[in-house]
C-alpha cells in the first residue's frame, strides 16, 4: 500500500470518527443510559433537561454546570412520557442551601410536552441551585422531585472531549510522520537524541 493510500484511508477514518453520531451523542449504547441531563419523575418516567445561555454561549447546551450568572438562561424540559402532558406541573428554581426562590412557574398543563423556563437575568450568584418539579395531580398526593446544578463556575471542557482532541492531534502527527520524509527524519533524530541522553 503506497503512502497516498495510507494518508487517504487515515483521513477517511478520522472523518468517520468526527461525524459519528455515537461519538457526539450524550445518550448511551443499547441497554445503557449515560444521559446525565435527564431525571426520573416517577419510577420509569423521565424528563430530559437542557440549559442554554444564548447571549453568553450561543448554540451550546449545558446540564449540571451552567457557566455564567446574571445572563439570560433558559431551562428546557422535555417530557419523555406523554402522560405528563395531561398533568399540572409546577417548576421552581432555588438557591441552595438557603432555599431562596429565584424562579417560579405555577402549576399548569403543558400539552406540547416541552416547557421552557426563561430566567431573563439568569441566576444572581455563583453557587448551587436546585430545580424543583412538582406534579400536581387532580387527585392524590403532590410529588416533588429535584435536580441540582452549579452556576457561575465558567465553562468546562469535559475530559472525554479533551481526550478526543488529544487523539486527533496525535493521529494528525502520526499521519504527517508517515507521509512526510522531512518530518519523519526530524522526529527520528529527536527520538535518537532522547535515547542517547
Amino acid at each position: 500500500m503506497n503512502r497516498k493510500n495510507i494518508v487517504r484511508n487515515s483521513l477517511l477514518a478520522l472523518m468517520g470518527l468526527v461525524f459519528s453520531a455515537s461519538v457526539w451523542a450524550h445518550g448511551g449504547a443499547a441497554g445503557t443510559d449515560t444521559d446525565q441531563c435527564k431525571f426520573e419523575l416517577e419510577p420509569g418516567h423521565w424528563v430530559h433537561y437542557t440549559a442554554y445561555q444564548p447571549n453568553a454561549f450561543p448554540a451550546e447546551e449545558f446540564c449540571a454546570n451552567i457557566p455564567s450568572i446574571n445572563t439570560l438562561t433558559q431551562l428546557v424540559f422535555d417530557y419523555q412520557d406523554p402522560r405528563y402532558r395531561k398533568m399540572s406541573v409546577e417548576f421552581e428554581v432555588t438557591k441552595e442551601p438557603e432555599g431562596t426562590r429565584v424562579f417560579h412557574l405555577p402549576a399548569s398543563k403543558h400539552k406540547s410536552g416541552t416547557v421552557t423556563l426563561t430566567l431573563d437575568k439568569g441566576v444572581p450568584e455563583v453557587g448551587n441551585y436546585l430545580i424543583h418539579i412538582t406534579l400536581v395531580p387532580d387527585e392524590g398526593e403532590r410529588l416533588d422531585v429535584h435536580m441540582g446544578f452549579v452556576a457561575g463556575k465558567g465553562q468546562q471542557t469535559s475530559t472525554g472531549l479533551m481526550a478526543l482532541y488529544a487523539f486527533f492531534v496525535f493521529a494528525g502527527l502520526y499521519i504527517l510522520y508517515l507521509s512526510h520524509a522531512g518530518f519523519k527524519k526530524k522526529v527520528d533524530e529527536l527520538l535518537g537524541k532522547i535515547k542517547e541522553a
